[in-house]
């Protein structure tokens, strides 16, 4: 149990460390659109959670600590809905209302076509 959570939580330092860099150089560089970060570390998140989710299921030999650092907490630091949806209602509130239903929509759509991707890249 110890070494799972040791395994988790260092997934989890990197994926924080990746998407703080991702949300600092969007900020830095197109501050009107905050949201970007958040939509490609989500979108990559999807992709990478979908591939990973086939690579573990055809090879059952690898470490429940591998698959927990990756899935748990890489990706979990990585990708967050809840900044998420706090971007899309500031978007809202804002009244930018065709950007912020085209971020929720490809969001969501996009999320899933990724994870879809992901999926069928590692059946190849």
């Amino acid at each position: 149990m110890i070494r799972m959570a040791f395994a988790v939580a260092a997934g989890g330092v990197v994926g924080t460390l990746i998407r703080f860099g991702v949300a600092t150089w969007v900020s830095a560089h197109w501050p009107r659109h905050f949201y970007l970060a958040t939509l490609a570390v989500n979108l990559l998140g999807c992709l990478l959670i979908g591939y990973l989710y086939a690579f573990f299921l055809a090879r059952p030999d690898v470490s429940p600590e591998l698959r927990g650092a990756l899935i748990i907490g890489f990706l979990g630091a990585l990708t967050t809905f809840s900044s998420f949806s706090l971007d899309g209602l500031r978007l809202l509130e804002s009244e930018q209302l065709a950007t912020a239903f085209g971020y929720i929509g490809i969001s969501v759509l996009g999320g899933l076509l990724a994870a879809w991707a992901g999926l069928a890249l590692a059946r190849l």
